[in-house]
């Protein structure tokens, strides 16, 4: 029983080698979904998800490298998460590191009108588009000043200012009043 636990926690392959394993990996990925892969409008398709398991099962047995011991699952767990973190660290610190980890917001409306070049460009179909809008409680386009396809592959809005009076409007109860107005 001691020995079997032993083998558990047991290195049969060089921690360098590991450490080597998880990083080539990880920027691979890394730089794959950064640059190649499409951003989608927020959503996750079937084909998608898929996608995601089997790189996730192949990546697993590239990095493994037919490990044996816990210890060294450790030690892969640890290398990915150090160079989540890390990376996650540089973005904060340098604008440069997070302009290549993240996609600057491309405007896909601008004054109403879709902004063709970039739905193309990120496979963003219309039908996608105005179904976004109207999870955002937008029914026309006319009424978006700018909407941003981010980083994230979802989509924000800045819409039209309203003209006063508009049916459903709130007043902005800090205006000041004219007199003898109720």
């Amino acid at each position: 029983m001691r020995g079997e636990l032993a083998e558990l926690f047991a290195f049969h392959m060089p921690v360098w080698e590991i450490v080597l394993r998880g990083s080539a990996i990880y920027w691979f990925l890394l730089l794959l979904f950064r640059f190649v892969l499409r951003r989608d409008a927020g959503s996750l398709g079937i084909a998608d998800l898929l996608f995601v398991v089997l790189i996730a099962d192949a990546s697993s047995n590239a990095m493994q490298g037919e490990y044996r011991s816990i210890a060294e699952g450790f030690v892969l767990l640890a290398t990915l998460g150090g160079w989540n973190y890390l990376l996650d660290w540089a973005s904060y610190r340098s604008k440069m590191v997070k302009h290549l980890m993240e996609s600057p917001p491309e405007p896909v409306i601008r004054d109403g009108k879709m902004v063709w070049k970039a739905l193309r460009r990120n496979l963003i179909t219309e039908d996608e588009l105005n179904s976004k809008l109207r999870e955002k409680g937008i029914e026309s386009m006319d009424a978006v000043r700018l909407a941003y396809l981010e980083s994230d592959g979802q989509i924000s809005v800045l819409e039209r200012s309203r003209p006063a009076g508009r049916a459903g409007e709130q007043h902005d109860k800090t205006a000041p009043r004219r007199p003898g107005a109720g």
